[in-house]
């Protein structure tokens, strides 16, 4: 999928040539990730995506009362959450009680306000609102990994990995729905973007105090997106040892221009859950683990099931939900679709690890970029696990806030493929592998919707 193959068309006797750009090739990956997205938003019955309820009462809240709400005892209720998911949320039942989301940071509610009032508190544009979000998580996500590998146009990689992360049907299900996810993820990779480039050397028109912005909005956003600051962290550490000792006025300047705005945000927030849940639960999570009675906990399923099984349910469950396990987690794919998907996973991994291995010196020049990701997927993935040792949160789409590592290996991947099949082929037929497996993503996003998860929903 080089951004300069050629595509001819015939006109009378004349041959015309013409390239598809990489400006090109990301528009029409977004025109179809919004086409797909669109029917997931405008068809996906009411609150079947989950915890939308509990998101959308978050809006609701500020929009009637003009405060933020408070996380209290009673606003999470399993059996009746139980309930309405095992009935596909009846009209008879009203979910205004589900308001558990309250402890979440503000900005991706505040920012969805003036549409929840345009529109009388309508759910179709305030997802569509999410979809747009995670337009723009593609785009930073080709530009962070653009900045990865080098701005060579002719590489694959950028494009692969943009189309990749665009089609999981786990993710574009989830970037049509009400919730903060999107604005996480859309921050993660703005701020990627911006700390490869700083790490790059290129420290021009205010890109500091932009990434100082980004990493104070990530901060009242959601939890996820704190990555960020580890990582900006790491990537001052990393421009320290390049450039030596005398250098540490100047990265201690970067460092309070990047953290102290960001920390001042941030501490307003905090302050707000301090004064509001009581010291030390600036974070609100101890408020929220009191309140969440009734969601199964992990040392009750190893109590029940063993740790083998628990492990077991642990990885599949991980690797359907990261794929494609919808609604509130009812809704499966077949099982022949997972067993492509791991087919198709286990060739990625394979054609990566060989990537690297045989491209070694590329990887050592771009070594100090690759930590940085390597960093956010470990950051990412970490968080997972952790979560899951208390509560039982088999979901691959929390390791959403690493799509960018993950698309980068995909698609690398996916490119040596593309070269094993040229030398067979004894041609070049590295463009056509990239876009067909897309296509084919694409095609199993429109696939899910229709063939699993309108029929089990309504």
């Amino acid at each position: 999928m080089k951004s300069d193959d050629p595509v001819t068309r015939r006109q009378g006797d004349k041959v015309t040539r013409f390239t598809l750009s990489p400006l090109h090739l990301v528009t029409i990956i977004i025109a179809t990730y919004l086409a797909i997205g669109i029917q997931y938003s405008a068809l996906t019955p009411r609150w079947q995506v989950p915890d939308e309820p509990a998101h959308y009462n978050y809006i609701r809240y500020l929009a009637e009362r003009r405060t933020l709400p408070v996380l209290d005892p009673g606003e999470y209720n399993q059996s009746y959450i139980t309930q309405l998911t095992r009935n596909n949320f009846p009209p008879d039942l009203p979910v205004d009680s589900l308001q558990y989301e309250s402890w979440q940071p503000p900005l991706y509610y505040l920012l969805a306000l003036p549409l929840y009032a345009l529109f009388g508190g309508a759910v179709l544009p305030l997802r569509l609102f999410s979809l747009l979000l995670g337009a723009g998580v593609i785009v930073f996500a080709y530009l962070a990994i653009r900045e990865t590998v080098g701005a060579n146009y002719e590489s694959p990689v950028p494009i692969l990995a943009a189309g990749f992360i665009a089609f999981i049907p786990q993710h574009v299900a989830m970037m049509a729905g009400i919730n903060n996810d999107s604005l996480s993820e859309l921050l993660i990779a703005i701020g990627l973007w911006l700390i490869l480039r700083l790490n790059n050397g290129k420290e021009k028109n205010g890109e500091q105090w932009a990434l100082a912005a980004v990493i104070a909005a990530a901060l009242v956003t959601k939890s996820l997106a704190y990555i960020l600051v580890p990582i900006a962290g790491v990537m001052l550490l990393l421009k320290w040892r390049r450039a030596g000792w005398n250098a540490a006025p100047q990265i201690v300047r970067q460092g309070l221009v990047l953290f102290i705005p960001a920390l001042a945000v941030g501490g307003l927030w905090w302050g707000h859950n301090i004064a509001v849940y009581g010291w030390p639960d600036f974070m609100a999570s101890q408020r929220h683990a009191q309140v969440v009675v009734g969601q199964p906990r992990t040392a009750e399923w190893v109590a029940q099931f063993g740790a083998a099984e628990v492990a077991r349910r642990f990885v599949v469950t991980t690797f359907h939900s990261f794929w494609g396990q919808f609604g509130w987690m009812g809704v499966v794919m077949d099982s022949r679709v997972y067993w492509a998907l791991a087919t198709f996973s286990m060739a990625l991994v394979i054609g990566g690890v060989f990537a690297v291995i045989r491209h070694s010196s590329f990887v050592t020049s771009r070594r100090d970029g690759l930590i940085l990701l390597l960093v956010s997927a470990l950051l990412t993935l970490s968080l997972y696990l952790y979560y899951n040792l208390s509560f039982v949160q088999h979901q691959g789409r929390y390791l959403f806030p690493a799509l960018i590592p993950l698309g980068l290996g995909a698609a690398v991947g996916l490119a040596q493929w593309g070269r094993w099949l040229s030398q067979a082929a004894r041609r070049n037929v590295g463009w056509a592998t990239g876009a067909v497996a897309l296509c084919a993503m694409a095609a199993l996003d429109v696939a899910a919707l229709y063939r699993f998860i309108l029929p089990a929903l309504r």
